[in-house]
């Protein structure tokens, strides 16, 4: 069923839907996929599932909302990829124009390494005039300190949070000015990192965890147990000295 306004277009909606357990949705990011005449489920892959919208297909309804699947090819290498984030902006805000509100869902946040971050800056800068709304949801961050038991930060400590994509030099200088660093997408350079952390006496300061929320949630203390291991993608790494 399609919704048209009186006057005005509809609005975006950046919806955080949390590390992977439903019951760690807001109350809004509820209300808003409920009611939301379109649903975008960013997937990595055209035959690929959607994180995302396994975490909240419970609340959508198929016979009044349209599930709209975009594409974002999941590489280190950006080049190239603009087309992939601007074809897929015009595809939100067609529905929109046609008065449709739109929720686009992502793991997480949507301002903490998220991809909407991608398509917030073709909305702001081509097309100004379309309203868009951040929802914001809980982090992976937060979501696995909490069940590792693993405090963040105190007082006057210093957190550092960063991808895993920097040389040795800069996370060896990165842990010696922070108290806590947190490192994301840890998994293609877990090796690397772990025998760095050995060198520096850290080894036993960290904790791996995967799917945070997930069925498939996994929490290690034991860092040298996944040396040479295939990690999974959505899996991080907490470091507190």
């Amino acid at each position: 069923m399609e919704r048209r306004r009186v006057s005005g277009f509809a609005k975006i909606y950046a919806v955080g839907v949390g590390p992977g357990d439903p019951e760690l949705l807001t109350r809004k990011a509820e209300r808003i996929i409920r009611s939301a005449d379109v649903i975008c489920a960013p997937t990595g892959a055209a035959d690929a599932a959607s994180y995302a919208l396994s975490i909240v297909e419970d609340l959508i309804d198929p016979s009044r909302q349209e599930v709209l699947p975009l594409v974002f090819p999941m590489r280190k290498d950006q080049e190239g990829l603009d087309a992939f984030w601007e074809d897929a902006a015009a595809q939100v805000a067609e529905r929109v124009r046609h008065g449709r509100d739109v929720a686009f869902i992502t793991i997480g946040d949507p301002f903490l390494y998220s991809t909407f971050l991608y398509l917030y800056r073709i909305f702001r800068e081509c097309y100004p005039e379309i309203a868009v709304e951040i929802v914001p949801g809980i982090s992976s961050i937060t979501a696995a300190a909490a069940v590792a038991g693993v405090p963040l930060g105190m007082a006057a400590e210093r957190i550092a949070i960063l991808p895993t994509t920097y040389e040795d030099a800069d996370l060896r200088e990165t842990f010696a000015r922070y108290d806590t660093v947190v490192l994301m997408k840890v998994n293609r350079v877990f090796d690397r990192v772990y025998a760095l952390l050995k060198e520096l006496g850290l080894e036993r300061c960290g904790v791996f965890v995967r799917r945070v929320g997930s069925a498939d949630e996994e929490v290690v203390f034991d860092l040298e147990r996944l040396v040479g291991e295939k990690l999974d993608y959505l899996s991080l790494l907490i470091v507190r000295k």
